[in-house]
């Protein structure tokens, strides 16, 4: 990859700011600093932006936006509303995918602030403190949209993951199921996903069902369907909640090749309502969120910080429903 100012300010031990004003000459650096950031320019191959240089210290209109699979099914719905009131405000948007892996997200960081975008939306599975050192860094306005900060530093626009895993198991407990398996990653899991899981298991507790993990290595249908062909072979739930739409179709799969019957022998839930749901027979129940509205709200959320506007809260909590198809009950209403 090309180096961003954000390897020079690594390199040199200095912060993305000093390494704009060795660049650009703005203000007086120490000598032994300047020596260190021309060094790691040189051995890095550095070549800044010169547009970038000269937009300094003025509006692009342009926002950038991290995410960590634009091929996921949701992305196109979530990113059209950014785009949306995006472009109400007179704004372009960079999409940028960083493959969930917290380097590149943070080179991504360099590369917008090198670009001088007036802002970034940014999504990933998990936030972590190299996030937040290189946030306070780069100085941009910030919008955290489907991510989480759980010391709620920096605004953020997300559903409540806990109460609608909880939901889950209430809905399918009011349809006499006792034995609700969990299927999601264990360990690597994604914040999304352990915040889904916690509601489980609190919801389990409350109703004094013992809690069953399904734990799978990736959380991806693979995995999944590995995963719950083998959980078959030793333990058999009554109803499994899968920790997005992909692994609860692969539950469905693995009970079709169990010769279980769904729903009548087992009932499956998703989460996230992607269009999985209504290609699968039986059609998957499952939690919608408003997929457009997280890139809409997120995308207005960050035109008041540019604009200066009151902000009443830095985190927004959108609603989320269940959608039950046939995957939990014959008789739908259509």
């Amino acid at each position: 990859m090309t180096a961003t100012i954000y390897d020079v300010a690594r390199e040199a031990g200095v912060s993305m700011a000093t390494v704009s004003r060795v660049l650009n000459d703005t203000a007086v650096v120490k000598e032994e600093t300047k020596k260190r950031v021309l060094e790691a320019i040189a051995k890095l191959s550095y070549r800044p932006n010169a547009v970038a240089r000269g937009l300094a210290s003025k509006r692009t209109k342009t926002i950038g936006v991290i995410v960590p699979d634009v091929s996921a099914g949701f992305m196109a719905e979530l990113v059209r509303g950014i785009e949306d009131v995006a472009r109400m405000y007179n704004y372009h948007i960079i999409l940028c995918n960083s493959d969930g892996m917290v380097q590149k997200e943070i080179d991504l960081v360099g590369t917008m602030w090198e670009k001088q975008v007036d802002g970034i939306i940014f999504m990933s599975p998990r936030l972590r403190s190299e996030h937040i050192d290189t946030f306070e860094e780069a100085q941009l306005p910030i919008v955290l949209c489907r991510t989480d900060d759980p010391e709620r530093r920096i605004p953020c626009v997300n559903i409540d993951n806990r109460q609608a895993a909880r939901d889950v198991v209430d809905f399918l407990s009011a349809k006499g199921r006792t034995a609700i398996g969990f299927v999601g990653a264990a360990g690597n899991e994604s914040a999304i996903t352990s915040e889904r899981k916690e509601g489980y298991i609190a919801a389990m507790n409350d109703h004094g069902y013992e809690p069953i993990f399904i734990d799978t290595a990736k959380e991806d249908y693979n995995s999944a369907l590995l995963a719950v062909r083998t959980h078959f072979a030793i333990e058999r739930c009554d109803a499994l909640l899968g920790a997005n739409d992909e692994m609860a179709v692969a539950a469905l799969h693995a009970c079709y090749d169990a010769g279980l019957k769904v729903p009548q022998d087992m009932m499956v839930v998703g989460f996230d309502n992607t269009k999985l749901t209504q290609m699968t027979r039986p059609e998957l129940t499952t939690v919608a969120q408003p997929m457009y509205d997280y890139g809409a709200v997120a995308m207005r959320f960050l035109t008041k910080l540019l604009r200066d506007e009151p902000v009443s809260t830095y985190t927004v909590i959108l609603p989320h429903q269940i959608i039950e198809r046939t995957s939990t009950t014959t008789h739908v209403k259509r």
